[in-house]
């Protein structure tokens, strides 16, 4: 009997999270490490941990993660959209209050490419008159 498992990719800015939902206890592991080892502010803690409070499971589902690329900020948008995409897979029910909420959708937000002529996206060089 094979325990059922449930898959979502998330990605946000340049962060790539693979999430693997099952029934359990409520323990989330990214990275082979807990959560509290992992994400140092609780405001990530609370983002991870968004999707399975909108539906009321939060002690109802184990949570696997492996996330890499970006920074902790971008990992941990990642990660909710894996877990609301893994849900959703898991019961189709759990559809509308994850989209309402947000979760299911893609923040497309990217860093803007650097332009010739310019130090960065938009700083230009310093200008000076004489």
């Amino acid at each position: 009997m094979a325990i059922e498992k449930y898959y979502g990719t998330g990605r946000r800015k340049s962060s790539i999270a693979r999430v693997y939902v099952m029934p359990g206890k409520g323990n989330v592991t990214i990275n082979k490490r807990d959560i509290d080892d992992y994400f140092g502010l609780e405001t990530l803690k609370v983002i991870v941990r968004q999707p399975l409070a909108a539906i009321d499971a939060a002690d109802k589902f184990d949570v696997v993660v492996n996330v890499h690329g970006g920074g902790y900020t971008g990992q941990a948008g990642a990660i909710r959209h894996g877990i609301a995409r893994a849900l959703v897979q898991a019961d189709a029910e759990n559809r509308p209050v994850l989209k309402k909420a947000g979760f299911l959708t893609r923040d497309s937000r990217m860093k803007e490419r650097k332009k010739y002529g310019l130090k960065a996206a938009r700083r230009a060089p310093q200008f000076s008159k004489r």
